[in-house]
């Protein structure tokens, strides 16, 4: 190939980034989102400059080729009063909407409908109300679907069974009644319709879910709500019921606690022993420490149960996981590991380390191996995330200390499941899950700051445990 012919190309590709870099969503799209924030009244400037490629907007995120807008994250900013019809609909090729936790009035904009591409669609936290149209399924390619903390009423809709890519379904928090319809899909890994006014027998094909996913619900019945079984009395025949409750003895309320408690610190406890027993051997020359670098350019493997990272940012105004973990270092691409088997009754998790590290959060409490946070996820899952510091361990020695640690946890009624991980050379994370009900230490002496007697045996041996 002669030098010309190859000046010529190279200029051709120049050129061709160039025009990549400058380009702009059609006019129809930059006018749709023009549309939508100048009808919709917000509290925050997001700073939309009209001189400025719609691609770098706030909020906005294009394909590679800045050829169409993907995604429309604006989240706790603000909005105010009802999406303006034939807006968000000219977004032809979004993938992703979240307007959660604002103040958005009326019924589910219509027009987002008709958008074939739309995967996940993140609207809870809001202040709309109406039916979930039947139309929802039309949306053939959604994948996560949160409406919870909203006031929408109505049955929940039979056409979500076209929904067949469904993973996660959050209606929780709202006033839907009727009975629920028998969702077929197996891929479907979060539900949650607790705190409605649903009534009716649970659907054998959501069994599988958790009790809590049902809570709430004062007239539904049957699996896996064991005390809500669906078995009326037979016409004309009494049910006789007793005003005497049994009440749990003081004694029986803190033995119950203290094993319940004492349960739930074995993880914690044999990860604890694994990092000292690291130190140890490393403080005699057995072991030096070897920290395995990031890896940049990772695939989801669902082979392995491992999922990739991302760039990581926070755009709502809550303090974030995201923040924590840069607290004490840059965050790095690398991986969240999930560990331990999924059976059922327990949560079904799908996201990865980009969805933990957006995720709105709240200071649970501080102790010896790290600091605890209450984590909400974009769909509505909510985790608790234990960062940990002070652990100098290498990649394989870390991960064979969490799949110990869940294995114990597996076996145990009482423990907290430990659910996944994450390992860089600065930041290392777990993640369980989260039970409501206060801490442990608030139950058993309140703010008095003193443990209780019965706890001061298993405080005995932990301190006098050989490690």
């Amino acid at each position: 190939m002669g030098a010309p012919v190859q000046l010529l190309l190279a200029l051709a590709a120049v050129a061709a980034a160039f025009a990549c870099a400058g380009a702009d969503p059609p006019q129809q799209e930059r006018s749709a989102l023009q549309a939508f924030l100048a009808g919709t009244p917000h509290e925050r400037a997001l700073g939309w400059n009209a001189s400025v490629p719609a691609c770098a907007w706030t909020g906005v995120r294009c394909d590679a080729a800045n050829a169409t807008v993907v995604e429309l994250r604006l989240p706790g900013i603000g909005l105010i009063g009802s999406v303006p019809p034939g807006t968000l609909g000219g977004l032809r090729g979004l993938q992703v909407l979240s307007l959660r936790d604002n103040r958005l009035l009326g019924d589910i904009p219509s027009d987002l409908f008709g958008l074939p591409r739309l995967r996940s669609l993140y609207l809870q936290g809001n202040l709309l109300t109406g039916a979930i149209p039947a139309e929802v399924g039309r949306l053939a390619s959604l994948e996560h679907l949160a409406l919870s903390r909203n006031s929408l009423t109505g049955a929940v809709p039979s056409a979500l069974n076209n929904l067949t890519r469904l993973r996660s379904l959050r209606l929780d928090g709202n006033r839907l009644s009727g009975s629920l319809p028998s969702l077929s899909f197996r891929q479907l890994e979060v539900f949650n319709v607790s705190y409605n006014d649903l009534n009716g027998s649970i659907p054998s094909s959501l069994a599988r879910f958790s009790p809590e996913s049902f809570a709430g619900n004062v007239g539904l019945c049957g699996p896996p709500l064991v005390d809500q079984p669906c078995q009326p009395s037979p016409p004309g025949v009494p049910v006789k019921s007793s005003k005497k409750k049994r009440k749990l003895s003081g004694a029986a309320v803190v033995a119950i606690a203290v094993g319940a408690g004492a349960a739930a610190l074995l993880a914690l406890v044999l990860l604890a022993l694994c990092a000292v027993h690291h130190h140890r051997r490393a403080a005699t020359g057995e072991e030096e420490v070897k920290t395995t670098p990031p890896t940049r350019g990772l695939t989801p493997s669902t082979a392995s149960g491992e999922m990739t990272g991302g760039d990581f940012t926070s755009s709502s105004k809550d303090i974030s996981v995201a923040a924590a973990a840069a607290a004490g270092g840059a965050a790095e691409r690398s991986r969240l590991v999930f560990v331990g088997k999924q059976g059922p009754g327990q949560h079904h998790y799908s996201f990865d380390l980009e969805d933990l590290l957006r995720a709105s959060a709240e200071v649970l409490g501080k102790g010896s191996l790290g600091t605890s946070y209450k984590a909400v996820l974009e769909e509505g899952t909510t985790v608790v995330v234990k960062r940990l510091r002070d652990v100098a361990m290498a990649r394989r020695e870390f991960a064979a200390c969490v799949e110990a640690a869940a294995g114990a946890a597996a076996e145990h009624r009482n423990l907290v499941p430990l659910r996944g991980y994450y390992y860089s050379k600065d930041e290392k994370l777990l993640v369980v899950d989260y039970l409501p009900g206060g801490s442990l230490s608030a139950r058993l002496h309140g703010d008095s700051g003193r443990i209780r007697p019965a706890l001061r045996g298993i405080r005995a041996v932990l301190q006098s445990s050989p490690v």
